[in-house]
C-alpha cells in the first residue's frame, strides 16, 4: 500500500466507468482495452485507488524526464495562472521570451530561433513545412524503425506500422534504412561496417529519387519508440555531410531523446552533430503543460526575414506551458537532473541491465544511453528471433503480454513495444529506484525465459 492514499476501490470503479462511457483512446480498439484507474503520482511512482504502487519505468511516454507533481513547478504554472493564464502567440509576453531564450541556450550550433508547438507532431509538421519553404523542394527522406508523430505529415513520416492504416503514399516520404547493428540491413559486422554501408544506401538513395527534388532528411537522433538504437560513431556526422553536398535541410527529432534522456541537454551533443532544425517537446517540461517545438538556424529563420512564415498555433508558446518549461530547465540546473542521467545510466542502469542480459536466455541485446534503454528480447540469442514477430498482437503476442503482467505484478509499471522493453525512468530517478526496477525486471524475465529455445 502507497502512505499518499486511502485505497477507495468505488472511486476508482467510478473513474474507470466514467472513462469507458466516455473517452476515446489513442492506437486503441476501444472495446479491447481496461485502462488502469490511476489516483495519484509523485517522484518516480503513481498508484491507483486499490492502493497499489508501480514504480514508473516508463516516465508517462516517456516525458516525466522531472518526475511527476515537481513542486516547484507545479508552483510556477499556479503563479503564472495567477498572473497571466493565457495570451496570444503574436504578442510578447515575458514568460514566452524566458522560455525561448533557455530553451536556445541549450540546443547545439546557431540554433537560435524557437517557433512554439503544442507537441512532437506538430513540430515536426511544421519544421518539414520549414524546409519545404526553405529549399523549394518538397520530398522528405525518413527512416524505418522510427516514429514522428499522428498528424498528417508526421505520421507519414513515421516508419512503424503505426503508419499503415493512414499512409496515403502522395505525401513526398520516401524511406530509407538507418543503421541498426543488431539487425543489420546491410550485412555489416562491425560499427563501421554499419556505418558505411548505412551512409552508402542514403547517398544511393538521394542519387535515386533527385538531390534536387529533397527538401529534408528527418532522423530521431537516437531513436525512442522503434527501439533505442544508438547510433554508430559518425554516421550523424555523414548525414550532415551528405545534406551539405546536396543542399538537403537535416532535421533532428529531439522529442523523446531531449533535455536530459540520454545524459546531456540533447542528443546530439553526444555526435558532436549541429542540424538545421530540431524538433523538441515531452522533456522541455516534463509534460506539465502540453508544449513542443522547432529549433531553427540562422541560415533556415533569415528565409522568414521579409517573407512571411505561413504557419501558426492557437496555443503556440501557451504562458502556462513556458512558465512550466522555466521553471523545469531551472530545476534540471539546480539539482543536476542531466548530470544524474548520465550517471544513472553509466553507473547503475546500463551496467545492472548488462547483469540481467547475461543471465536471462531471453535478452538478445541492451543498449541505450542515459536513462533511455532498450531490452530486445528474443526466442533465441544465437538466432536473434524476436521474442515475438513484428507487429505482433493477440496470441502471437502472448510472451510479451506475460512479461508485461509479471512486471506489473512486480510493482513495475514497464514500456513494452514489440519484442522490447524500454528502460525510461525519470532523468532524476534514484539509484535505490533503479535497483528496485532492476530487481521487478529481473523477475519478470524469468517469465519471458520461458519462452525462449
Amino acid at each position: 500500500m502507497t502512505p499518499h492514499v486511502v485505497p477507495d476501490p468505488q472511486a476508482g470503479a467510478a473513474v474507470k466507468a466514467a472513462d469507458r462511457a466516455h473517452v476515446f483512446h489513442s492506437w486503441s480498439a476501444q472495446g479491447l482495452i481496461d485502462p488502469l484507474a490511476v489516483a495519484g503520482a509523485e517522484g518516480s511512482y503513481f498508484w491507483d485507488y486499490d492502493g497499489n504502487r508501480y514504480l514508473d519505468f516508463t516516465s508517462g511516454l516517456v516525458y516525466t524526464n522531472i518526475g511527476y507533481q515537481h513542486p516547484k513547478v507545479v508552483a510556477a504554472i499556479q503563479e503564472q495562472a495567477g498572473k497571466l493564464a493565457t495570451f496570444a502567440p503574436a504578442f510578447a509576453v515575458d514568460v514566452r521570451s524566458e522560455a525561448a531564450r533557455l530553451i536556445a541556450e541549450r540546443t547545439p550550433g546557431d540554433l537560435n530561433k524557437i517557433f512554439f508547438t503544442n507537441g512532437g507532431a506538430e513540430a515536426v509538421e511544421n519544421a518539414v513545412r520549414m524546409a519545404r519553404l526553405h529549399t523549394g523542394r518538397h520530398k522528405v527522406l525518413s527512416a524505418f524503425r522510427s516514429y514522428h508523430g499522428a498528424t498528417s505529415t508526421a505520421i507519414n513520416l513515421t516508419g512503424d506500422p503505426r503508419r499503415w492504416a493512414s499512409d496515403t503514399g502522395s505525401a513526398g516520404v520516401v524511406r530509407f534504412w538507418a543503421p541498426f547493428l543488431y539487425r543489420s540491413p546491410f550485412y555489416a559486422e562491425t560499427e563501421q561496417q554499419e556505418c558505411e554501408r548505412a551512409l552508402a544506401h542514403l547517398e544511393d538513395t538521394i542519387a535515386f529519387e533527385g538531390p534536387g527534388t529533397i527538401a529534408a532528411i528527418i532522423l530521431e537522433t537516437v531513436p525512442g519508440t522503434a527501439g533505442i538504437m544508438t547510433p554508430p560513431p559518425g554516421y550523424l556526422t555523414g548525414v550532415r555531410e551528405i545534406c551539405d553536398k546536396y543542399g538537403i535541410v537535416f532535421v533532428l527529432d529531439e522529442v523523446m531523446a531531449g533535455f536530459g534522456r540520454t545524459g546531456k541537454w540533447f542528443a546530439a551533443e553526444h555526435f558532436d552533430v549541429v542540424p538545421d532544425l530540431m524538433t523538441f517537446a515531452k522533456g522541455v517540461n516534463s509534460g506539465y503543460v502540453p508544449l513542443g517545438g522547432v529549433a531553427i538556424s540562422e541560415k533556415i529563420a533569415a528565409t522568414f526575414e521579409t517573407r512571411p512564415y505561413p504557419g501558426g498555433l492557437t496555443y503556440s508558446g501557451h504562458p502556462l506551458a513556458c512558465a512550466a518549461a522555466v521553471a523545469t530547465i531551472q530545476v534540471m540546473e539546480d539539482e543536476k537532473v542531466v548530470e544524474n542521467a548520465a550517471r544513472i545510466g553509466e553507473k547503475v542502469l546500463g551496467p545492472g541491465l548488462r547483469e540481467l542480459a547475461e543471465r536471462h536466455p531471453s535478452v538478445g541485446e541492451v543498449r541505450g544511453l542515459g536513462v533511455f534503454w532498450a531490452l530486445d528480447l528474443v526466442k533465441n540469442k544465437e538466432t536473434r528471433e524476436p521474442l515475438v514477430p513484428y507487429n505482433a498482437a493477440g496470441e502471437a503476442n502472448a510472451p510479451m503480454a506475460a512479461f508485461g503482467a509479471a512486471a506489473k505484478k512486480n510493482g513495475l509499471w514497464p514500456f513494452v513495444n514489440m519484442n522490447r522493453t524500454h528502460a525510461v525512468p525519470a532523468c532524476n530517478v534514484s539509484e535505490d529506484e533503479v535497483k528496485e526496477g532492476l530487481a521487478a525486471l529481473d523477475a519478470a524475465l524469468t517469465v519471458a525465459d520461458e519462452h525462449t529455445v
